[in-house]
């Protein structure tokens, strides 16, 4: 959720602080600040809103420090407010800490704490563990890193943090558990973020921290030690990001660039493993557990949003390809109905992010029952990648804009060439059938690119139905988890109230929905389902209801039923969902843009759920 930033070295903190925030604003845009040592003193700047709030109220000031921190917010505890932003200091003002993750038990601290004499000014549990970090210190007369040791033995929940200290005005203290936290090395100089993206312009080499590790930075130095106080050697990693990829690149929102680079997210899924000429299908990633997996009795998918959507197109593929049964789970619920999960079941967590701590408490839980889990996952070094057995990264780039477009396309990818190669090792697909998915597989890419020339049409559309209150989305067999996406973004950016049903079930409930002023999307490709799903549209043109059909390239039977309809190129029908979504993206983000919403930074919404 929350994004967090850091700096200690030799340049001035301010601009390095207020850059990162701006890079992380992704993560959490209700509040946001910063907390410098300036003359022996810690100055906290921090406001309700967006970055640029923060700006307005700093800009005409001259900061020298060179120590810092800032944060920007999506609150968990207590409402977004000027109170509530981070950083927080302590009674004595000599701490200053930012925070992402949730301390379960802050409400006893908090009350053992004001036995003890302290107050609180706001409704955080962070006020409440700068404090106790601090009567720690000066109770056991320790260092802020040996205090923070004590503390974090004592809190129960998920935490990212950094701390200063105006008793060691050079001294920046950090550390992580079940929150990301990527430590960036300079020369004497030391980056603290949340993710890469606001430490790649200053360096490309990074630390990620591993759970309950503390890292202290002080003169050009740094050290890393876990809960023990036992002393870690680090794997330093140098960074293939590029600055160009985190930029709009001139685009007037970074989802608009994200569904347009499509064409080449997927094409980067597929370079090094998929080479259609030759036949061939190489995936390093998943080669110590290809035989647990094409011999797997049962497969069971845990995601959440856009990542179970994914999901369930697998499942999907998976059952048809390999003829392994599959369940597809919210992760936010796996774990809390007990499970029934058998030693060498296969478990498959998708995650853009690799840090969504309800699929990482779920992975915990399979694993504790002897199950094999394999991590679909975009972000390099994430959590999700280090706790997984084995695992494919998706290689689309990093995704800024918060509603998942192109790590939904890179998602279906790999996990359709994670299908393809264990049918093709367990030998439930015919050679001459592999070949043809693999080389339909590989033309993905030009369709995609064909399917948003029809942006314009799209845009058109989008004007007549920006007003609308509510819309239904309707889809069969592949294209139905596609209608839930479709739905999904539509509520996620422009607020409008959306739901994607199996277009079968419509006369079970929705369909008295249906009348003049509701608009309904189906995804109407030609594939197996191709005659019922034209039954359907005429069921709700009966009712007199308004259709936006997604046809598949030269159909000339519903365009002449609905009322609009956009064109996609023709593919395999179980790889339609990578074609059939991208007019749907296309959709929800005009519509949103039309109603003046914020595209890449919706309302209540954070790119990374790191808290359950």
């Amino acid at each position: 959720m929350c994004g967090i930033v850091g700096y200690v070295g030799k340049k001035k903190a301010y601009p390095i602080l207020l850059s990162g925030l701006k890079r992380l604003e992704y993560r959490g845009y209700d509040s946001t600040g910063i907390a410098l040592i300036e003359n022996g003193e810690i100055d906290v700047h921090k406001k309700e809103g967006k970055v640029r709030e923060l700006e307005q109220i700093t800009e005409n000031q001259s900061f020298k420090s060179t120590i810092g921190i800032g944060h920007t917010r999506w609150a968990t505890h207590g409402e977004p407010n000027d109170v509530n932003a981070h950083p927080h200091v302590s009674n004595s003002g000599n701490l200053a800490i930012i925070h992402n993750g949730i301390i379960e038990n802050y409400g006893s601290l908090k009350k053992d704490l004001i036995q003890r004499g302290y107050t609180f000014e706001s409704d955080t549990d962070t006020e409440v563990f700068v404090n106790f970090i601090e009567d720690i210190k000066k109770s056991e007369n320790l260092s802020l890193e040996d205090a923070l040791r004590i503390a974090l033995t004592k809190v129960i929940g998920a935490y990212a943090i950094a701390i200063i200290s105006m008793d060691t005005p050079n001294k920046l203290v950090a550390a992580r558990k079940g929150s990301p936290l990527v430590l960036g090395l300079g020369k004497d100089e030391f980056y603290l973020a949340s993710d890469a993206t606001p430490i790649i312009e200053h360096t490309n080499e990074v630390i990620y921290l591993k759970d309950e590790e503390i890292v202290v930075m002080e003169n050009g130095e740094y050290h890393i030690k876990d809960s023990r106080d036992i002393p870690q050697t680090p794997y330093i990693q140098t960074l293939e990001l590029e600055l160009e990829a985190i930029e709009k690149g001139g685009h007037d929102h970074f989802m608009h660039k994200e569904i347009f680079e499509q064409p080449i997210s997927i094409a980067d899924c597929m370079r090094g493993r998929l080479n259609a000429e030759k036949g061939e299908l190489t995936l390093g990633g998943i080669r110590n557990y290809a035989k647990a997996l094409q011999n797997a009795e049962r497969i069971v998918i845990i995601a959440c949003g856009t990542s179970w959507h994914a999901g369930l197109v697998a499942e999907y593929i998976f059952e048809d390809l390999c003829r392994i049964p599959v369940e597809v789970e919210y992760a936010s619920e796996f774990r809390y109905r007990n499970p029934v999960i058998n030693e060498g079941d296969i478990v498959i967590a998708i995650s853009q992010s690799g840090e969504t701590a309800d699929t990482l408490a779920a992975i915990e839980l399979a694993k504790s029952k002897g199950a094999i889990v394999l991590g679909v996952v975009n972000t390099v070094g994430s959590s999700i990648s280090r706790v997984s057995h084995e695992g494919a990264y998706l290689h689309a780039g990093p995704e800024i804009g918060v509603a998942s477009t192109k790590a939904f396309t890179a998602q279906l990818t790999v996990l359709y060439m994670i299908a393809l190669k264990a049918a093709k090792n367990k030998g439930t697909i015919a050679e001459n059938r592999f070949q043809q998915l693999l080389r339909e597989l590989s033309l993905i890419p030009s369709k995609v690119e064909k399917a948003l020339q029809s942006n314009d049409k799209i845009e058109e559309i989008s004007d007549m139905f920006k007003n609308a209150s509510n819309f239904l989305y309707l889809g069969r067999g592949y294209n139905f988890p596609v209608a839930l996406e479709g739905a999904l973004k539509l509520k996620e950016i422009s607020y409008i109230h959306a739901e994607g049903y199996p277009a079968a079930e419509m006369k079970h409930g929705p369909i008295a929905l249906i009348d003049e002023n509701m608009p309904v999307v189906v995804i109407a490709t030609r594939d197996s389902s191709y005659d019922k799903i034209v039954s359907n549209i005429q069921e709700v043109k009966a009712r007199k209801g308004v259709v936006i059909a997604v046809v598949t390239e030269g159909d000339s039977l519903i365009p002449g039923m609905a009322d609009f309809t956009i064109e996609v190129p023709s593919t395999h029908e179980s790889l339609m969902p990578l074609v059939s979504v991208i007019p749907l993206q296309l959709l929800s983000y005009h519509i949103a843009v039309m109603r003046g919403a914020n595209v890449d930074q919706p309302r209540n919404l954070a790119k990374s759920v790191t808290v359950e």
